[in-house]
């Protein structure tokens, strides 16, 4: 019997097609690659806007309370309200930034008792207290919590709550709020003070009514808004203090078409706060790089966030 045998030949892949495959995944790794690399960076990105986010509501929100709840009384020659433009002194300097002191009925005095543990214990023979306390803001270049030379400075918020006793003692009644400050038990640079970090710059503008007669017969009176931004304004024009005293508004505002007498008769109506808030890579590279030309200002567009509010103020 003739066994017959059949022999079959196996065929692999020819090197035009170990090519064609080789170039197909070459795409489709690179498309994985690409998309991984977008989805980081929006992720990245989305999660320095919220943290920017929450630095700013939480400088902003904590400022717009103490400013609607400003104290001011006229008739005398005290100081209520003093913001002089101040930037910190550091490795990084800020583009704007203001140190605030002010008279405000504030909510969280005495941690947000209504008065001190010695007065509700009856054995304090102060009769202070009220309600009326002192709040100061300043922005410093630092470490958070108050190590020095550590390099993990940053540029940080502080706010000052001075009590009502202690407002009443040492604040109440005097002509030149930024020298008296340093006199409280209690500093504007202590790490307890610490509000939010990544402030670039943070700018104030008063938005002050005044009043203008005209020359005319008869004499016709018109109310003018005067916004008077600290700082450096658009124009180039530097406003470095504003000061609400007793016997009016002080300022170094000038131009427009108010006159500095004007002006001093006038009221706020409301205060508007606006912040840069920079990413974490943002400050870590101002602290390594060197910018040439525009370089910097391109830069911070990219890497930090703007906010704003406006705040109503109560009648002066």
């Amino acid at each position: 019997m003739n066994t017959q045998r059949t022999s079959s030949t196996k065929r692999g892949f020819t090197l035009m097609e170990l090519m064609v495959a080789m170039a197909i995944t070459t795409i489709i790794v690179t498309v994985l690659v690409s998309i991984t690399s977008i989805a980081l960076d929006t992720w990245n990105r989305s999660r320095s806007e919220l943290r920017a986010s929450r630095q700013a509501k939480s400088m902003i929100d904590t400022m717009a309370r103490d400013f609607e709840a400003l104290v001011t009384r006229r008739g005398n020659t005290n100081e209520w309200l003093s913001v002089v433009t101040d930037s910190p002194v550091g490795k990084l300097e800020s583009t704007n930034a203001s140190k605030l002191i002010f008279f405000t009925a504030a909510t969280d005095r005495y941690n947000g008792e209504l008065a001190g543990k010695d007065q509700i214990a009856g054995n304090s023979d102060d009769p202070a207290g009220g309600d009326v306390s002192c709040v100061a803001y300043g922005l410093e270049y630092k470490d958070p919590i108050g190590s020095t030379g550590s390099g993990f400075e940053t540029f940080v918020l502080n706010r000052l709550l001075v009590n009502p006793d202690e407002t009443f003692n040492k604040l109440l009644g005097k002509t030149d709020l930024v020298a008296e400050l340093p006199k409280c038990t209690v500093k504007l640079d202590d790490p307890a003070n610490f509000v939010c970090e990544n402030i670039y710059q943070f700018t104030i503008t008063f938005h002050v009514q005044v009043s203008q007669t005209s020359t005319s017969t008869p004499p016709v009176t018109t109310l003018v808004n005067v916004p008077v931004k600290l700082g450096k304004t658009n124009a180039g024009q530097t406003v470095n203090s504003f000061k609400i005293k007793g016997t009016g508004i002080e300022s170094g505002y000038a131009g427009g078409t108010v006159t500095l007498d004007e002006l001093k008769g006038g009221r706020i109506t409301a205060m508007e706060v606006s912040a840069t808030v920079i990413s974490d890579f943002g400050v870590d590279q101002l602290k390594r790089r060197t910018f040439s030309g525009t370089q910097q200002a391109e830069f911070l567009a990219k890497n930090s966030y703007q906010y704003t509010k406006l705040v109503q103020i109560p009648s002066m």
